[in-house]
């Protein structure tokens, strides 16, 4: 019985080894797929997050693009829109001359009243037109002196204005807009 016992235990060690081995390749084989299939998911997700670095890369980019000529753009047109206003402003500029020498001609007598009423209609075409281009006059007179607006040429002591205050125009300001073409020239009441 013994010997009986004793073969039945190597066969069944043989077995079991047999067995061992078995398992140990289904393992190895399973452990090989698995470390295949880990591997391959790896890969798969170190090029999705690559590519998503590439796409957040080339968003930045077109976004930084885009505002790029978004302020091109804005850039662009405040300088057209600026060149305009510089341009008519210096135009205007040049012209105040001869509005200051027809209101300086109008204020005279004249014996020919067609010569004087076709002097008027001029001088109001050109009021108009000075209307259309958005140029208005500086209201000085009794006004309180403001350096940005009026240039004072004279101090006048002991007058009906206050101090500090516009007593006299010599020259008409004109503002186009909001932009001054020429600054009013007066005299500043002084106590």
């Amino acid at each position: 019985m013994t010997e009986q016992m004793n073969n039945e235990k190597d066969e069944i060690l043989e077995n079991s080894e047999e067995l061992a081995e078995e398992i140990t390749e289904q393992e190895i084989a399973e452990s090989a797929d698995e470390d295949d299939a880990v591997s391959e998911y790896n890969d798969v997700a170190a090029q999705v997050a690559d590519l998503e670095d590439k796409l957040e890369e080339a968003n930045e980019k077109y976004v930084r693009l885009f505002a790029e000529y978004d302020n091109f753009r804005k850039r662009t047109a405040r300088e057209k829109s600026d060149t305009y206003a510089n341009a008519s402003a210096k135009c205007i500029e040049n012209l105040l001359p001869v509005v200051d020498s027809y209101e300086r001609s109008l204020e005279f007598e004249c014996s020919d009243e067609n010569f004087k009423n076709g002097m008027v209609m001029i001088f109001n075409q050109l009021k108009e037109f000075m209307a259309k281009m958005n140029v208005t006059e500086i209201e000085a007179l009794g006004a309180e002196f403001d350096p940005n607006f009026h240039n004072a040429i004279q101090q006048i002591p002991d007058t009906d204005y206050a101090d500090n205050h516009v007593c006299a125009v010599f020259q008409k300001g004109y503002m186009m807009g909001d932009k001054l073409i020429r600054p009013a020239m007066v005299a500043v009441a002084k106590d």
